[in-house]
């Protein structure tokens, strides 16, 4: 409501503004500062004023830098000292490997944040919504290992980064990006698209997703591993 209120108030001001201005012409007068105006007002709208109102409060700042630690945390330990072997094995045929699931889990943190990036360039502010609900419900719904989803073609494992430890190594430096995006990015709020499955989300949900996906295929890590088929060494 803050949103729009603001900028009710700015048509209002640059209305009563460009009335006086147009009145001033009459007698030749007023064109620069009429035509410097409207270009304010085009400038306000399309940026500032709809995000007043839109920071990252620091709980939940200190929030997202925790489960993006955590998550990051669980998959070096999931895949800490695991022999080609044990990164290869697959449980079926239809099944991944620890060293497919890993490529997925780096190549997906990748697409996952330049999809946040591109919201928080492009996409507008939304409506008033409970943010502690889609917040719960990113963390809820996406690592929920017994709701299956197709993983899409360009995410399907093919060996792009040449072994299991180049995956994770890819991995752990597009999670420092994904970090520093955080941290330096205020108004994660201030854009929200409609992402079908979770509703309405904003930037901040975006990131909570990346790290609620590498959780969901940590536990995809530790299923192979409990296969009581799994290599011992």
């Amino acid at each position: 409501m803050l949103v729009f209120d603001s900028l009710n108030a700015l048509r209002n001001f640059e209305r009563r503004r460009i009335e006086a201005d147009c009145f001033a012409m009459k007698k030749g007068r007023a064109m620069k500062r009429l035509l410097g105006a409207i270009l304010a007002t085009a400038i306000l709208m399309a940026g500032g004023v709809g995000s007043k109102g839109q920071s990252l409060s620091q709980p939940d700042l200190d929030r997202g830098l925790q489960y993006l630690e955590t998550t990051k945390k669980n998959i070096v330990d999931a895949t800490r000292g695991l022999s080609d072997a044990q990164w290869n094995f697959k449980p079926s045929l239809f099944k991944w490997s620890v060293a497919q699931v890993m490529e997925h889990i780096a190549a997906s943190e990748d697409l996952l944040r330049q999809m946040a990036e591109t919201q928080i360039k492009q996409a507008p502010p939304g409506p008033d919504r409970d943010l502690k609900k889609t917040d719960d419900r990113v963390l809820e719904v996406i690592p929920d290992r017994s709701r299956k989803f197709q993983a899409p073609e360009q995410l399907r494992p093919r060996n792009q980064f040449g072994s299991p430890e180049a995956a994770l190594k890819h991995f752990l430096e597009s999670r420092a990006k994904t970090v520093e995006l955080l941290k330096t990015t205020p108004d994660l709020r201030a854009h929200v698209v409609d992402s079908g499955l979770l509703g309405k989300v904003d930037a901040f949900e975006r990131i909570l997703f990346v790290a609620a996906h590498s959780e969901r295929h940590t536990k995809q890590l530790l299923e192979v591993k409990a296969d009581p088929k799994f290599p011992k060494q």
